[in-house]
């Protein structure tokens, strides 16, 4: 046997056996043991990874979603400004117009106050200027009485009257 490199005798050929039948034993354990869980391992932070991408993508829509809906907002939001804008001018218009309204109302109140006091003023004044006349009457009667007069006294005692009460009265 001094040639050959290797024999293949029975010793040999047990020993690859049991060295192949201990591989198989040693990559089954192992695979158990090891390669397994790790496996496992990789799977669940691949399912993971999976799950995160997924929550991004929905993540994404939901954010594209609620800026479309901020941008309507936004857009509406010069609208919205506008119709409160024009609903306040409204109601300024509105109030001023009752203002106005209730300010002539008094307006005419006043008016209507004040021809009332003038017109009592006037009736006053008419009384006064009646009495007036009454009392001069009077005096004129007492002194036609107190004379004898003819007609020209009678006249120049009328003149005289009137001279005393004055031209603006018999005028009013």
């Amino acid at each position: 046997m001094g040639t050959r490199l290797f024999g293949l005798d029975a010793q040999t050929l047990f020993d690859c056996v049991l060295l192949g039948f201990n591989m198989l034993i040693l990559f089954t354990l192992l695979s158990y043991l090891l390669f397994n869980p790790l496996r496992d391992m990789i799977q669940s932070r691949k399912d993971r990874i999976e799950k995160e991408k997924s929550e991004a993508a929905k993540n994404a829509r939901d954010a594209l979603t609620l800026k479309n809906e901020y941008q309507v907002k936004v857009d509406n939001a010069e609208e919205d400004a506008q119709a409160i804008l024009r609903d306040a001018r409204q109601r300024a218009q509105k109030n001023e117009e009752q203002i106005v309204s209730e300010a002539k109302e008094e307006a005419a109140r006043i008016i209507a106050h004040a021809k009332t006091e003038a017109e009592l003023e006037k009736q006053k004044a008419a009384d006064d200027i009646r009495k007036e006349i009454i009392s001069v009457a009077t005096v004129m009667a007492g002194k036609f009485i107190a004379v004898s007069v003819d007609e020209a006294t009678q006249e120049r005692l009328l003149e005289e009257t009137l001279r005393e009460i004055g031209d603006s009265t018999w005028q009013s």
